[in-house]
């Protein structure tokens, strides 16, 4: 019994080990983008680094460019997450109960946006558009990320629903509740958090979608593209990792609120 006990405490040991490593090894270059972002001098990645700084701030803040893409990530970030919350809280009422034939097709094309490559996604879309004859704008930015922000909302509030005792609804609509009042006072107070956290992460995505924009975005530069395009340039290397950063804290936030509201709807 206690070699037993002993072998699962090393399992358990090696497990944790493992766990750490892993972690470890995926946000070490995050670390490194951190600290090379206060280094003193403009090309070299030297470790240590031979000092440490916050001047790269101040040139990044002082670009126009910087801001412009930043204003143009906020922008679509924030319509595709209202695009997201719109078309995939009405797509989980859909299906979340009712049963008919095509619906497993019709889960599955919703999925499959988040699903499929990204470089597959971004073709398919360039495709349409082009089929379509639209010009590249900030729309059919839009209309790239709403396609895959969607599940993430569509995930959440289907999940949420479907804990949700239908009888309530049917109590609603018994005692003379419109579907509008119905959903107001009923459906949206139990799925609000679930709701807020699939924006949240829509939100995330959106801002630092790469791949998809590529594609959609034209001549256009979103803050993600402009970071990419800096890369080529050595000496603006400290204030590549500055924007790196500030895209890093920007979806830090909505990533911890959305785990917080997914947290909350898991233990009621």
């Amino acid at each position: 019994m206690r070699s037993k006990t002993r072998q699962f405490n090393q399992a358990g040991f090696g497990l944790k080990a493992a766990t750490i490593a892993v972690l470890v090894f995926l946000h070490f270059p995050i670390l490194v983008i951190i600290l090379y972002a206060f280094t003193t001098e403009e090309a070299s990645f030297r470790f240590p680094p031979p000092g440490l700084t916050t001047q790269w701030f101040g040139v990044l803040f002082s670009r126009n460019d910087f801001w412009q893409a930043l204003g143009l990530s906020l922008q679509v970030a924030l319509a595709a997450t209202f695009v997201a919350i719109v078309l995939g809280t009405l797509i989980s009422a859909a299906l979340y109960r009712t049963n008919f034939f095509g619906k497993d097709v019709i889960s599955l094309f919703v999925l499959l946006p988040i699903a499929l490559p990204g470089i597959v996604s971004g073709i398919a879309l360039r495709s349409a558009i082009g089929i379509l004859d639209w010009d590249l704008s900030i729309w059919t930015i839009i209309i790239g990320h709403a396609t895959f922000c969607m599940v993430t909302v569509y995930n959440n509030v289907v999940a949420r629903l479907r804990r949700m005792q239908h009888s309530q609804i049917e109590a609603s609509m018994d005692l003379g509740a419109t579907p509008f009042q119905t959903f107001r006072y009923v459906i949206f107070p139990n799925i609000a958090t679930a709701l807020l956290a699939g924006a949240f992460l829509a939100f995330a995505l959106s801002f630092d979608e790469i791949i998809v924009t590529t594609f959609t975005a034209g001549q256009q530069q979103t803050l993600p593209i402009w970071i990419f395009s800096q890369l080529t340039r050595p000496r603006d290397r400290p204030v590549t990792n500055v924007a790196a950063v500030f895209v890093i804290s920007i979806t830090l936030i909505p990533i911890l609120l959305a785990y917080r509201f997914t947290r909350e709807v898991s233990e009621t």
